[in-house]
């Protein structure tokens, strides 16, 4: 543990900073007389610290292996494991404190002979993101960092929007980095995302904002990561060995010899990283290769006048050279590919200026143009690209103990590249595609037209057939998609059948119109078939809900809001109109429909495209609505919408039906432990509830909103229970009494356990009066209750936060919900002893039973992308029932 100064100590208790080290390293160091080369990890939403080992412990090893010629000192800030993904109301202190950490972390260097001036950063989840954010303090000096590495972190938009300083605070972050792109161009900044595996942030999230600065920021996915070639969850993103060694490997080749830090230089750190997260040449970094390199003459040459050539290496103890003129071949072929199993780090492939002579003693390295693949390293040349080269050379070194091959080929591009349709957005999966390629080369180029939205998810499946059975070379496909790093690799045996999962992490862009690519590295003399799987009417449906849900899925609470505000409108309706109060279930089936609220935000949103009406609206000050900005992200439609709601609709309907059931059986329970007192007509406000009112606004005030919202919620949830229990004992009680007065044959009438009716056959007049209101008492208590446990479940975060930070404040600031709880405290107080018959004569019934629609409305055009909102319109219209109780 760093002690800090004791005013930063002071203002922010509960954050810590730490050294990692372990062994020697840890004794040695715990003086603090640093040397190294300064790095601070950032842990993520409830990270802990202690995820920095996974760095600091593989630094170590390399450092061990150069003799500490060079070596980082690892630092990690202890941000108490906050929600901070959820809560937003930390972000900012978390980020003025990283910005002490900083000051403190370059103190410890002072007076060194090489003392660094600045700071490499490493973000997980939402530490990137305050990394990121130390740019917009205003006296922060942009020099101290010069290395910002992010894992990933969700720089687009935050995941679950639930209040409104996690918006505010992304707003402020983005807009700062596209406005000063020109003034961040000495912070190298490098995202990688999870890819597929990441459930909790999709990759589309995790690519920094299109504006910022091109030349010095970069965003990979990690399946398209040289050497790596996998998906991450989104936890071991953090300790995931591969992407850690690529990591490690980078911060080692951005090392200047002279300063003994992080070079200053931006291009190179730019190239480092292409290098080791893009296009890895399986060649060790340096940083200016050498133009031409001298090859030794102690080799057998020898030239190949073929167009295809393949040679196989064992144990052969003498080394070749084979000389590939490339004057016979310009006139008939576009290409030359070459591949080569042999996965050293040494150059193999030279490019020569002879013309005269079958020998060459100084040669272009071309080995810088070739990419690492999983099973093998390959090189692809257009020939007009380089018109003075005369031949290609292949460098075989003696192969003692080694077996590998090496093959090339010339050929016209047109040739080895076809066209494969796939399965259209609104082509309900009736089409279905294949191809056959009869290989005779070790190339193959499949372009997967009408494949650019994020929406069409599918498989390919290629699948294998060789001539003989002899043992060949693995095949390589990748899924190449041109306008992001987000490829994705596959390594099958051959003969096989491979499946390929085609998705994408974000659609193509409008100003660009290249195509996917599937790369197949074939072997030679097989047949491949490749088709896009054939998707029936039945199972389409799922795999477009499945895409929708990943991209969504954080709407989901606005869109059973929607609904459950459509059927407490509809209750409040039936209630004017016949006196009755109508079943949850039953009024959600008649009033949740799509059409009431779904065409009216789509024309708005296709109004919003013209000038005149987006001038109106501003002049309104209205906030943007959300599809639009979606749809501007090319991640909406209306078909998502309509499947968002009917998702709602479900949910909400399960949830009605949860409630009841739950309500009869904590009810059962109750009336075999309490004999409940008569019902009666409660009074709307006494001293007693009116003290328990102003105590739960002061609790609001002093403490936590969300807190207090908790306590009301759970005081409202006796209330149905006591109306329940009462009804039906006090039925069982009479009938139990006018039983014994009758007739023994008579027969009994049994007590229901249902919130829809309560018999009426022996009760009196008076009684069965009570009992029905109390029934429609019982139904609106429900759905009152069924919208306000959403607004506990959003404010539940803040909660959580408060709790955990109890012993260093009493008082949660900034409080998103407090003023909203101030108002809900004073409202369900009135509400929960209220009865239909209040409610019923009231003049505002009519307003409070039409609000809900327009509200509905509201909440899905400007609650999508803000859950912080929802609180606000369901509040609204709980405010004109509780109003309607006295006017």
């Amino acid at each position: 543990k760093i002690k800090l100064p004791k005013k930063t100590a002071r203002r922010y208790p509960a954050y810590e900073l730490y050294l990692y080290g372990e062994g020697n390293y840890a004794e040695e160091n715990k003086n603090l007389l640093l040397t190294g080369i300064p790095v601070l990890f950032l842990p993520g939403n409830a990270g802990s610290y202690k995820q920095v080992r996974s760095l600091g412990s593989i630094a170590l090893r390399k450092a061990e292996d150069v003799d500490f010629k060079y070596h980082f000192n690892f630092f990690s800030v202890n941000f108490n494991e906050e929600l901070v993904a959820l809560y937003g109301g930390s972000l900012q202190r978390q980020t003025k404190f990283v910005h002490e950490c900083i000051k403190v972390i370059l103190k410890l260097y002072k007076d060194r002979e090489f003392a660094p001036s600045s700071v490499a950063i490493v973000g997980h989840s939402m530490g990137g993101l305050v990394a990121r954010a130390l740019l917009t303090l205003k006296n922060f000096k942009p020099e101290l960092i010069n290395l910002l590495i992010t894992q990933a972190t969700p720089h687009v938009a935050p995941v679950m929007p639930l209040d409104k300083y996690l918006t505010d605070f992304y707003t402020a972050v983005n807009n700062h980095w596209i406005l000063k792109a020109q003034d961040l161009r000495n912070l190298t900044t490098l995202s990688v995302a999870g890819g597929f595996r990441d459930y909790q942030v999709r990759s589309g999230l995790a690519f920094l904002p299109r504006l910022s600065q091109h030349d010095s920021a970069l965003s990979v996915v990690s399946s398209a990561v040289p050497r790596a070639w996998a998906s991450t969850d989104h936890l071991s993103i953090v300790w995931c060995k591969e992407l850690i060694l690529a990591t490690i490997r980078a911060f080692f080749d951005l090392i200047d010899e002279n300063t003994r830090q992080i070079t200053e230089d931006p291009k190179k750190r730019m190239s480092v990283l292409n290098h080791h997260f893009v296009r890895h040449p399986a060649k060790m970094y340096e940083e200016n290769p050498e133009a031409f390199t001298h090859l030794t003459g102690a080799f057998n040459w020898i030239t190949v006048k073929a167009s295809k050539w393949t040679y196989s290496v064992y144990n052969d103890s003498d080394g070749k050279y084979f000389s590939f003129p490339l004057a016979s071949h310009r006139k008939s072929y576009s290409h030359v590919y070459c591949e080569n199993s042999m996965l050293d780090t040494s150059s193999w492939i030279y490019g020569c200026m002879n013309t005269n002579s079958s020998m060459c003693l100084e040669a272009a390295d071309l080995s810088w143009r070739a990419e690492l693949l999983p099973t093998t390293k390959v090189v692809m040349l257009k020939l007009l690209d380089y018109p003075s080269l005369s031949h290609i050379v292949i460098q075989v070194p003696p192969a003692v103990g080694n077996k590998y091959t090496l093959g090339c080929e010339f050929f016209k591009e047109d040739s080895r590249t076809v066209q494969l349709p796939v399965t259209h957005l609104f082509s309900f999966g009736f089409s279905s595609s294949k191809i056959l390629l009869n290989s005779t080369g070790l190339l193959y180029n499949v372009q997967l037209q009408h494949f650019n939205q994020i929406y069409q998810a599918f498989k390919i499946y290629i699948d294998s057939h060789c001539q003989s059975l002899k043992e060949r070379k693995p095949s390589v496909y990748r899924l190449h998609i041109p306008w992001s790093y987000e490829d994705s690799i596959t390594v099958a045996k051959v003969p096989s059948l491979a499946e390929i999962s085609a998705k994408l992490h974000i659609a193509q862009p409008h100003s660009d119109s290249s195509l996917p690519e599937l790369n197949i590295y074939s072997s030679p003399d097989c047949q491949y078939e490749v088709s896009k799987t054939v998707l029936f009417y039945s199972n389409y449906p799922f795999i477009l809900v499945f895409q929708i849900v990943r991209f969504h899925a954080g709407a989901f609470p606005v869109y059973i809001v929607s609904n459950i505000l459509l059927t407490y409108g509809g209750q409040l309706s039936t209630l004017r109109s016949t006196g009755q109060c109508s079943d949850f279930s039953l009024q959600l089936v008649r009033t949740a429909k799509p059409y009431k609220v779904e065409p009216l935000i789509s024309i708005v949103v296709f109004l919003q495209g013209f000038n005149w009406f987006r001038e109106i609206w501003e002049s309104l000050s209205l906030p943007e609505v959300d599809a639009a900005v979606l749809s501007s992200q090319d991640a909406w439609f209306p078909l998502v919408s309509l499947i968002l709601f009917l998702f709602g609709t479900g949910i909400a309907y399960w949830s009605g039906v949860f409630f009841s059931t739950s309500l009869r059986l904590f009810s059962s329970l109750w009336l075999t432990l309490i004999r409940p007192p008569e019902l009666q007509k409660d009074k709307l406000i006494t001293p007693s509830r009116l003290c328990g009112m102003i105590s739960l606004a002061l609790v609001s005030w002093t403490t936590c909103g969300a807190f207090a919202v908790l306590i009301i919620y759970l005081q409202y949830l006796f209330k149905p229970v006591h109306i329940f229990v009462t009804s039906v004992f006090h039925f069982q009680d009479s009938g139990h009494s006018k039983e014994t007065s009758q007739n023994s044959s008579t027969p009994t009438v049994k007590a229901q356990s249902s919130v829809d009716s309560i018999p009426e056959a022996t009760q009196s007049p008076s009684n069965s009066k009570t009992s029905a209101e109390a029934v429609n008492s019982l139904k609106m208590h429900i759905t009152v209750l069924n919208l306000f446990t959403w607004i506990v479940l959003l404010n539940l975060p803040s909660l959580i936060y408060w709790l955990k930070n109890l012993r260093y404040s009493v008082r949660l600031d900034p409080d998103p919900c407090r003023s909203t709880a101030i108002i809900l405290v004073c409202i369900l107080e009135i509400l929960m002893n209220s009865s239909t018959s209040e409610v019923k004569p009231s003049k505002l019934l009519k307003i409070a039973a039409k609000v809900p629609l327009p509200l509905s409305v509201a909440l899905l055009a400007f609650g999508r992308m803000h859950l912080y909102r929802v609180p606000h319109f369901v509040t609204f219209s709980l405010l004109l029932h509780m109003l309607c109780c006295f006017v």
